[in-house]
């Protein structure tokens, strides 16, 4: 399988998606065969990038993950949208607004991942965890719907999927009133995902809790029931 992540980007320093990525390379999970990438945080060349990768490693899955800043717990996404609208540029100074990802591409992709049961098995481990029903307009809501393009258009046994994993002590402690995930306890949550998805990749049919409608917020997911 292939694990990506996204090297630091603006004025961070660190990024928490390469961070657990790095741990998990250090400690894979049991009987996962692991390739990792880092992305480049640029529009265009990340997904070039990860289209190398996927050939020349040639992956069942493949689990991106990139920075969620705002978000308190680790967020596995279901959706990806044909859309660029960045309020800043990317580390190559290009800045996006009201663009296509694919030209004449579908609107949205749904994820391959497995997803209730991923986010199932890391909260059973401990660890919070939501489905999240959009990755932002951004490089993560770009390498997820790229992602997800490459499956349906030219690698289709191929299954994956994004997720977002919020950010380290360190990095909230600079900012005010931001939540944070030890970069140790993210990396226990992809492998727990990895593990899950390797096992079973067909999702289960589990439904979720009433009360999370239209009006919470855009990144939080409705919780799922064990």
């Amino acid at each position: 399988m292939l694990l990506t992540s996204v090297g630091p980007f603006g004025r961070n320093v660190l990024s928490s998606s390469l961070e657990a990525v790095r741990l998990v390379v250090a400690e894979p999970p049991p009987g996962a065969d692991l390739d990792t990438v880092e992305l480049p945080c640029v529009f265009g060349d990340a997904i070039t990038a990860l289209r190398r990768a996927i050939v020349g490693t040639e992956p069942d899955l493949v689990v991106a993950t990139g920075q969620g800043g705002s978000r308190p717990d680790i967020t596995v996404e279901r959706v990806a949208i044909n859309l660029d609208d960045a309020i800043g540029a990317d580390n190559a100074g290009n800045q996006r607004t009201d663009t296509p990802i694919v030209p004449d591409g579908p609107t949205a992709y749904f994820t391959t991942l497995p997803i209730k049961r991923c986010v199932a098995a890391i909260q059973e481990a401990g660890i919070p965890a939501t489905i999240s029903h959009t990755a932002g307009t951004f490089l993560c809501n770009h390498i997820a719907y790229g992602l997800a393009h490459l499956i349906a258009t030219e690698f289709p046994r191929l299954r994956g999927g994004f997720v977002h994993i919020p950010f380290t002590p360190a990095q909230a402690a600079e900012r005010e009133k931001r939540p944070s995930m030890a970069s140790a306890t993210a990396a226990e949550a992809l492998r727990v995902l990895i593990t899950a998805a390797l096992e079973d990749l067909r999702d289960d049919r589990l439904p979720v809790e009433a009360g999370a409608g239209n009006g919470s917020k855009s990144w939080l997911s409705r919780k799922i029931r064990k």
